[in-house]
């Protein structure tokens, strides 16, 4: 029988959390107690990397204090609208471009990007695990991004700006925003998996 929760149904067999788990908008505003944050980066401490390189870097902001507004003024104005509202923690998603090994120069790591993505798929899970969430957010400038979180843009890519915070009711967005406050779906299986060779 097939598994449904928020709307959505899985065509195999998978743990629910796949399909609870989704990014909203819409936060309660409340404090994000450090232990609590500190859970989401040990969890995305355990993703797999190339080597075991571990290329992914976390840049946070509690909201309220002084490291919040430089990160803030990165975002794009659309994200700002929302995140504005009532987001917890605001951070960024970065990862190192090489590889480095002590006493030797460092050589290209082309797998930086997809590494850090695992990372930060662990931390959203775990924050769905503790009842709160994350939203991976792509708008953003860039060049304010790399100068607010300290990342040399010669040697670290900024990936994806992340919220977290605990889920509320869509009320309390921006009216534009609440019909879009809703999980979204996803293409089947069938659409992005090939055996043997790729149907483009």
């Amino acid at each position: 029988m097939p598994l449904t929760h928020n709307g959505r149904t899985a065509d195999h067999d998978i743990d629910p959390a796949f399909l609870t788990r989704w990014s909203p908008r819409a936060f309660t505003g409340e404090a994000m107690p450090p232990e609590l944050l500190m859970s989401l980066f040990e969890a995305a401490r355990w993703a797999p990397s190339a080597f075991n390189g571990q290329p992914w870097r976390f840049v946070y902001a509690h909201r309220g204090t002084p490291e919040w507004e430089p990160l803030f003024d990165a975002l794009m104005d659309y994200n700002q609208a929302w995140v504005g509202v009532g987001v917890s923690v605001l951070g960024y998603v970065i990862s190192d471009r090489f590889r480095r090994k002590p006493g030797g120069e460092p050589s290209e790591n082309r797998s930086h990007s997809f590494d850090a993505g695992a990372a930060w798929a662990y931390l959203a899970l775990q924050a769905h695990h503790l009842g709160w969430a994350a939203h991976g957010m792509g708008g953003f400038h860039v060049a304010k991004a790399h100068a607010a979180t300290g990342a040399p843009e010669a040697d670290y890519r900024i990936e994806a700006a992340f919220a977290v915070g605990r889920p509320t009711d869509a009320n309390v967005l921006p009216e534009s925003f609440r019909a879009r406050e809703v999980p979204s779906g996803r293409e089947p299986v069938a659409g992005f998996v090939f055996e043997g060779r790729m149907k483009p």
